[in-house]
């Protein structure tokens, strides 16, 4: 049984009528990936996207360059990132490459072929999967809900799609399964991987699960897809289709892009196309494509590309930023402070979450002096800080231990006329509490709740909740008490757990003096009992 279960794994890698298993194995280099196997010699439907639904179309009308089963369209032309010998996925835990399929036992898949010879069928066995798997979970699955999708449906839903036939979306409606974000980026990867077009199985999706119809993340996906096909035309069709949607992209859409390739021309020439599409489509697409090009050009370290893509649009501070929060996540400040310069040479001033972002990170590597001297700059500047600003290092002084010198920040912001936030507060309470100052973390709560009363619920409630995760629940208790007191309704789950944690030590008349103390209360609203 085990053994028939890892053969099934692999079954949409055989044709389903033309060769046996073994001549597979013989007569091909690498039989697992040949094209042969998956694609189907009939031309596959095209779609045009209209803002209400996909009509399919015959490919004698379609207006654009055709790409056929064959794979024989333009796409070829497109430089992959990766060195060819290098190139590799991992779907499922199998590493895929071009020249060859590794799987982790071979023993199994060998002595199960040599008493196999006969090929085998992926529609066949769709067949098989669905009799019994409607058995189990019935049309619709436990109480009408679709069951999710295992590895060896997922890998026949690929098998499926490769072959691009005519019933290929009854064939995934058959297979009555559900489709998480990952499983649907999953096989979009291999999909991309194997120069197939992916736009029925997007219809598909859009048609067959409504919660996904407008999702950024499955439509960046396609978009990337039509960029591996080298089908611009079908992009620009697409994205026409989101805008009128107002669907944003994310960086997911330019994975296709040869970004690693050493010839520069070539990477110029592939974002340029990109943006051409996008100012010619316009709207959110374009606003979000944009900030996502830049976004992943900068993630990938290529920020020489990023300015590109900000030289033949337009030099923003929000793009600006990006560059800036990327070389601060890689600790290279001198690069960002350089790029601060250049934003100011440009006519681009930053604005305080510019200053924010190289704060943050230079407090994270304990640089508070350059921090400081930072935040003098920044106010030298004009550019006042807001309360983020100066909880930054209220929160860096209480994680390293000098808890002392965050009253001062405290004090800066409140005489520039800012209203602490509720963080802000709760990094003072954990850091007198981590600094086992506990009667000082209890006073601050005390002075907080006279001084900004809105916020006092919740500090009280993580006081008690710190000290019942130290094992202090009678003192959990007490400050619970002390609200209830003050007419403060405690958080409901930190008060649950302490209740709970009482009667589960033993403290049952503690237990009981709370939970009747807690009933006194006026009944919570239906948001705060959520």
């Amino acid at each position: 049984m085990e053994v028939s279960i890892l053969f099934n794994k692999f079954r949409y890698f055989l044709n389903s009528h033309s060769h046996s298993l073994c001549s597979l194995l013989s007569h091909s280099p690498y039989p697992f990936l040949s094209p042969k196997i998956f694609v189907s010699p009939k031309p596959s439907p095209i779609f045009c996207f209209s803002s209400d639904h996909f009509n399919t179309k015959s490919t004698s009308s379609y207006p654009y360059p055709f790409i056929s089963s064959t794979r024989s369209s333009s796409f070829s032309a497109i430089t992959h990132p990766f060195p060819q010998s290098s190139r590799a996925l991992d779907f499922y835990g199998y590493s895929i490459t071009r020249h060859r399929f590794q799987i982790s036992n071979l023993g199994l898949l060998r002595n199960y072929c040599n008493r196999c010879f006969r090929s085998f069928s992926v529609s066949s066995e769709l067949e098989t999967m669905n009799s019994s798997e409607n058995v189990k979970f019935g049309k619709m699955g436990i109480n009408g809900i679709r069951p999710n999708a295992i590895r060896k449906e997922v890998l026949e839903m690929i098998a499926v799609i490769m072959r691009d036939e005519n019933d290929l979306e009854f064939k995934l409606d058959s297979m009555n399964v559900s489709l998480s974000i990952s499983l649907v980026t999953e096989i979009f990867r291999v999909l991309n991987w194997e120069r197939v077009s992916a736009l029925r199985f997007f219809a598909w999706i859009r048609s067959s699960r409504p919660d996904l119809h407008c999702n950024s993340v499955v439509c960046s996906l396609v978009i990337d897809n039509c960029g591996w096909l080298d089908d611009y035309k079908a992009m620009l069709c697409i994205l026409n289709d989101y805008k009128l949607k107002r669907i944003c992209l994310t960086k997911m859409a330019y994975g296709f892009l040869p970004v690693f390739v050493s010839n520069k021309d070539s990477i110029m020439r592939s974002v340029r196309r990109v943006v051409e599409v996008l100012n010619e489509v316009g709207g959110s697409c374009r606003t979000s494509g944009v900030h996502s090009l830049i976004e992943m050009l900068s993630s990938l370290g290529s920020f020489e590309m990023a300015k590109f893509v900000m030289e033949i649009t337009e030099r923003k501070t929000g793009y600006y930023n990006i560059l800036i929060k990327e070389k601060c996540r890689r600790c290279d400040f001198k690069g960002a402070k350089e790029i601060l310069d250049e934003m100011r040479q440009m006519g681009c001033d930053p604005i305080v979450n510019t200053y924010n972002y190289l704060l943050s990170s230079l407090c994270r590597s304990d640089k508070t002096d350059e921090a400081c001297q930072l935040l003098e700059e920044m106010q030298e500047r004009n550019c006042l800080p807001n309360p983020l600003t100066f909880e930054i290092f209220i929160y860096h002084s209480c994680r390293i231990g000098k808890i002392d010198l965050a009253p001062e920040f405290l004090d800066r912001m409140i005489s520039n006329g800012l209203e602490p936030r509720l963080t802000t507060h709760a990094a003072f309470i954990k850091g007198y509490f981590n600094s086992l100052r506990y009667e000082e973390a209890h006073r601050y709560a005390v002075d907080s709740s006279v001084k900004h009363r809105c916020s006092s619920n919740s500090l009280y409630s993580l006081l008690a909740s710190l000290h019942r995760k130290k094992g202090n629940v009678v003192v959990a208790q007490n400050i619970i008490l002390e609200m209830i007191t003050k007419g403060l309704r405690p958080n409901f789950a930190v008060y649950m757990r302490v209740l709970k944690h009482l009667q589960k030590s033993g403290r049952n008349d503690l237990a009981r003096d709370l939970k009747s103390r807690f009933s006194s209360l006026s009944l919570p609203s239906s948001t705060e009992t959520q």
